[in-house]
């Protein structure tokens, strides 16, 4: 991380972020700021994460109220990820975007220490999500217009990498302060103000946005216009994919069923994040020069195989190597998806795409979530974990089918 920062601090001070440049480095200043902001931002959330399930447990709630809670927030989110790109793209400008979308999710998200039933958790959740909402298009839209097309796989992994670090770092702190003080979740909640207001001070005093957008083509300003075929075909595999896939918290509930001490569950969420960190600029690089879709389809195999292994996995040892090594599906896939998506849609629509991308991967985690705490209760973990393993599957035989005609772009034939 170091070394990024000072790579970003010998680029130009005065390079706006979103600016559209050519660069041989993939290693821009608005890529490296933006991550420094979503690292802050992660690691604020990650501190209650890995500890939100046995908090729910404290108050009445159990598998099905997760995926409900998880489920909720998710496709909150991703409606306003989708409105929130047509709207940026309709007047040109996305920085307000990200500055109130991390500024409402930094202020809600402590509430969660006043919580004293599972629909307070929700509320609050949903408010955090709702400022995600309104960030992640228009920033993601800023980071495919700061490097060059066969570089954004690269872009978008350290920007991953990054919000990764984040997440090892709240489960650390998490660690830490339960290690003093082991009964006061409530006010290590709380605490997590602090790195949300950081995040939010950085964007304020160090985020810009150029000033000047590329020539329109025709058609391309309106984002109600139609949409590239390309990028719908995308959604088909991505969406069948997402059907399987529910909040990552359910590992977390699976690993605690084997009683893990209440201290070891931050650490396990942490060790997740350091393989995703490591995982993902390999990941996006691999997209770059190997394809994208290869690489998705790679990382939903791989997927389906961690899953396979959390169903029959009854050791304590097994369930939290197959947990970490879950890491790696990330790394692969987020941002080879996000670079697809930079290609398939016009930039000045980027935000409209990478809106309808979230949308699509939000709400169908909502269905995803609460199908698999469905599938839990009344079959069992194993029925569940499985039904995700197949759909994945089913998924990666799409993406094999509609792949090829994805692949008219230059990158993609490499």
């Amino acid at each position: 991380m170091n070394v990024a920062l000072g790579t970003a601090a010998r680029l130009s001070e005065n390079e706006p972020v979103g600016s559209v440049q050519k660069s041989r480095s993939w290693l821009t200043r608005p890529v490296v700021l933006l991550g420094v902001v979503s690292l802050l931002t992660d690691t604020a959330t990650e501190m209650i994460m890995p500890l939100l399930p046995v908090f729910l447990g404290t108050l009445g709630a159990g598998a099905l109220a997760l995926g409900w809670i998880e489920g909720l927030a998710d496709a909150t989110a991703s409606v306003l990820k989708l409105l929130s790109g047509r709207w940026s793209d309709r007047i040109g400008r996305r920085r307000p975007f990200v500055l109130g979308g991390y500024g409402l999710a930094s202020l809600a998200r402590p509430f969660v220490a006043a919580a004293t039933a599972a629909w307070h958790v929700l509320a609050v959740r949903v408010a955090d999500r709702v400022g995600k909402g309104l960030r992640t298009s228009p920033r993601d839209a800023l980071i495919a217009g700061s490097v060059d097309e066969d570089q954004r796989g690269a872009a978008f992994g350290l920007h991953r990498a990054m919000d990764h670090a984040g997440a090892v770092l709240g489960p650390l702190i998490a660690f830490g302060f339960l290690l003093a003080w082991p009964n006061e979740l409530r006010t290590l909640f709380w605490l997590t103000a602090i790195p949300g207001a950081a995040a939010v001070a950085v964007v304020v005093f160090g985020v810009r946005e150029a000033t000047d957008a590329p020539a329109d083509e025709p058609g391309d300003r309106d984002p109600d216009g139609p949409h590239d075929g390309r990028l719908l075909r995308l959604l088909i595999p991505l969406g069948l994919f997402t059907l399987g896939n529910a909040s990552d918290l359910f590992l977390l509930l699976k690993a605690g069923a084997t009683r893990a001490p209440l201290v070891t569950l931050p650490l396990l969420w942490m060790g997740l994040h350091v393989v995703k960190m490591l995982a993902s600029i390999p990941g996006g690089r691999l997209s770059d020069r190997w394809g994208r879709t290869r690489t998705i389809g790679l990382g939903w195999v791989f997927y389906a195989g961690i899953y396979a292994g959390f169903a029959f996995a009854d050791s304590q040892a097994t369930i939290w190597a197959l947990f970490v090594a879950y890491g790696i599906y990330h790394g692969l896939t987020e941002g080879a998806e996000r670079a697809l998506v930079a290609e398939l849609v016009p930039s000045v629509r980027w935000g409209s795409g990478f809106g309808w991308y979230h949308l699509t991967l939000g709400g169908l985690t909502l269905v995803a979530s609460v199908l698999f705490g469905g599938l839990w209760e009344a079959f069992g973990s194993r029925t569940a974990f499985l039904t995700s393993a197949a759909l994945a599957l089913a998924a990666v035989l799409c993406l094999a089918v509609i792949g090829p005609r994805l692949r008219n772009h230059p990158v993609e034939l490499r």
